[in-house]
């Protein structure tokens, strides 16, 4: 039998406790603390798999232990990290790898996804959802809107529940296999299209006599204070007073300039 069918004969024989692992992952920040952060959920997800994996409760006690350390992570990686640290268990169990080998996967997977999530999920998914749900509001599509949130929805899910099998089937490999992934960049190309999603809010918000020359040096004004953070790192406290300031001068600069010429 090959090292694949092997998996997956192992993966339906767990499927029990396999899913109330993976259903547990949806409450690991129940239990937030300042110490340790998720380690209470991230155990509460294990014990589970934990449970099938080590029969004997003294191995089982010990295995538990390994996850109360520190752990933090963005939550739509804990399913996958929850599959990784189980089929890592099951190897472990097996003699197959020394249980020191898990502290070292986390301290450099756990962290890694963490900024990752961050950056790509909840940095320019997540905004890219809410703008161009925005711009479906805007446009008096609700009804749209509220599907493109519940497709949005169901995909989370499917996300979490695939990453977390993958997890368990492939184990370490998946982790390698994450770089080809190349979610950096991927998160880079959705900044850039979330750019364009904000605009066409803008458009859509801006007032019904809509003058054309005003919405360009606003939209152009938007990608000149990004730039400037993002770039130059200027304070957006400093950007947002002096784009008050220049609104607030704005009738009194029309009216003197009017009157000059």
């Amino acid at each position: 039998m090959s090292a694949s069918a092997g998996g997956e004969k192992q993966l339906i024989g767990h499927a029990r406790p396999l899913m109330a692992s993976f259903l547990r992952t949806y409450l690991v920040g129940a239990a937030f603390n300042t110490r340790g952060m998720q380690n209470v959920g991230l155990v509460f997800a294990m014990e589970p798999g934990l449970e099938a994996i080590y029969p004997d409760p003294e191995k089982r006690e010990a295995a538990r232990r390994r996850y109360l350390s520190h752990y933090n992570t963005h939550l739509f990686w804990t399913p996958l990290l929850v599959g990784v640290f189980l089929s890592l268990e099951d190897k472990i169990s097996r003699g197959l790898f020394p249980p020191s080998v898990l502290e070292s996967v986390k301290d450099t997977t756990v962290y890694t996804l963490s900024a990752i999530g961050d950056s790509v999920l909840s940095g320019s998914l997540l905004v890219f959802w809410s703008l161009s749900t925005a711009v479906l509001v805007a446009a008096g599509a609700g009804w749209a809107a509220l599907a493109w949130g519940a497709l949005w929805f169901t995909a989370l899910q499917l996300f979490k529940l695939t990453t977390f099998l993958m997890g368990y089937k492939e184990g370490l490999r998946l982790i390698s296999r994450l770089r080809q992934w190349n979610l950096i960049n991927w998160g880079r190309r959705l900044k850039v299209i979330n750019a364009f999603v904000l605009t066409l809010l803008l458009y859509q918000l801006w007032p019904a006599d809509k003058n054309p020359a005003q919405w360009l040096a606003g939209a152009l004004a938007l990608v000149l204070f990004s730039w400037l953070v993002s770039r130059r790192h200027v304070s957006r406290e400093l950007l947002i007073l002096l784009l008050l300031v220049v609104w607030w001068c704005t009738p009194w600069l029309q009216k003197t300039l009017g009157s000059m010429f």
